[in-house]
């Protein structure tokens, strides 16, 4: 592991940032009695993330291999990006504004855990970007009925990107986040 923390350089969080995990490792917080509604959703919608990213890809590349119709690839892709990214914006919000907070007020070993986190939701947002324009430069010519089959191999490449960084951030986080509310409950307002 290198000692640079940032998103893109990292290969997940030192030890001594996920102070908790030993004592919860993640074969046992289903079973976990404070494992909780709260809980399951947020895990609930990092899994909504990982697969409609998994569908984004897959749709372009099945574009790429001509093996998908280019309005059905165009439609699904418009919508698809959309809902993700709005969706990832509104749950990093709410965790920067709200949740993190409280979070770390549980537990100060975790303070620089989530310093390393909320620096993820700033790189994210320009890797959020970077999807967005590569997806509107597929979506440009597609829309003129031009094949758009370079700017898709293009968009291919930062959605895979993204898939990574997104993954790594999420994997940290749940690292992090599960095991504080297994040890202190949900008791968040």
């Amino acid at each position: 592991m290198t000692d640079d923390l940032s998103l893109d350089a990292r290969d997940g969080l030192p030890p001594e940032l996920k102070v908790l995990l030993d004592d919860y490792p993640r074969e046992m917080w289903q079973g976990h009695p404070n494992f909780s509604g709260l809980t399951a959703f947020w895990l609930q919608m990092h899994g909504k993330f990982r697969s409609v990213q998994t569908e984004l890809l897959g749709l372009t590349q099945a574009y790429l291999d001509a093996k998908e119709d280019p309005m059905r690839f165009g439609a699904a892709t418009s919508r698809y990006t959309g809902f993700f990214l709005e969706g990832l914006h509104g749950h990093h919000n709410i965790e920067d504004h709200h949740y993190f907070p409280q979070m770390v007020a549980l537990d100060a070993r975790v303070a620089r855990a989530f310093d390393v986190l909320d620096a993820d939701h700033h790189a994210l947002a320009h890797h959020m970007n970077a999807l967005a324009d590569a997806t509107n430069a597929v979506l440009r010519p597609l829309q003129n009925g031009e094949d758009a089959r370079d700017p898709a191999g293009k968009l291919h490449g930062v959605q895979s990107d993204f898939q990574s960084f997104l993954d790594r951030h999420l994997t940290d986080e749940e690292d992090v986040v599960v095991p504080l509310i297994l040890n202190y409950g949900d008791n968040f307002h």
